[in-house]
């Protein structure tokens, strides 16, 4: 066997440090801090700045969509869904179900896809700056008036189950309610903990850490589950929402190199 040389040592040191490089570009660069994020961390070191949105009832609701399993990891929901579009994380109580809780819905159900019992759901309740009629994706939140809106979403994770006794998805709807001249939900969640308030970024399976949302949002994380009964979705999905929502969409997979998250005092 020939011995290697020097120079073939200096070749394959370059090529190393070359690959080396490589890898530590893969992470975005330049962007402000991303989400998804584990809610129970604090640890964050993305020194891009924005101002913080206001309180969601000083902005206008612009769209109302789920994510089939937690986006966020926090500690109502901590259980790994796996990797991929339909990864993310499950409410801790999952695997606690009756059968009554887990069964068919029965007259009514799929009118809300991509959601059965005992799945978890994540919703976003995206509010915007701008002066707006709440429509069809993140796209209603804009204008050609208001490019660059200040956006706050307000989110709760829910455990999803065959039960009437459960949260009704409908007490948080939209249905054309005002309030103060501004389009809002009927009304949010509680209950669930106290938010966890943080800057980050839009979500969705499209970004990942090597590919970044440039969008800056203001996001407000209720830290425990909720049971939600599935039938509700059904409800809000058969009889029609200005959102155009009839099925549950993919997540995005949690952000955690430092580098890409703000820090949360």
């Amino acid at each position: 066997m020939k011995s290697i040389t020097l120079s073939a040592c200096g070749a394959i040191a370059s090529l190393l440090l070359s690959l080396s490089a490589g890898t530590a570009e893969e992470v975005c660069k330049g962007f402000g801090p991303q989400t998804p994020r584990d809610i129970s961390s604090g640890l964050g070191t993305n020194k891009r700045l924005f101002t913080m949105a206001p309180d969601a009832s000083k902005l206008n609701l612009c769209n109302i969509h789920t994510h089939t399993n937690a986006e966020h990891k926090g500690p109502g929901f901590s259980v790994s869904a796996g990797t991929g579009e339909h990864g993310g994380f499950k409410c801790n109580e999952t695997g606690t179900l009756t059968a009554a809780e887990l069964s068919d819905p029965g007259i009514g159900a799929g009118a809300y896809h991509g959601v059965k019992p005992g799945d978890t759901i994540e919703v976003h309740w995206v509010h915007t700056s701008c002066e707006i009629e709440p429509g069809k994706g993140l796209g209603s939140c804009l204008s050609d008036a208001c490019a660059n809106p200040q956006l706050r979403v307000e989110t709760q994770v829910f455990l999803v189950v065959n039960d009437p006794t459960a949260l009704n998805f409908m007490d948080f709807a939209y249905q054309g309610n005002m309030v103060g001249g501004l389009h809002q939900a009927k009304a949010l969640p509680t209950g669930t903990g106290t938010p966890v308030v943080f800057g980050g970024s839009t979500t969705g399976p499209k970004y990942t850490e090597q590919t970044c949302s440039p969008l800056q949002v203001t996001w407000s994380v209720r830290p425990q589950c909720a049971k939600l009964d599935i039938n509700s979705l059904n409800v809000w999905a058969a009889m029609g929402n200005v959102f155009g929502e009839d099925h549950s969409h993919g997540v995005r997979q949690l952000v955690t190199s430092p580098e890409l998250l703000s820090p949360i005092n």
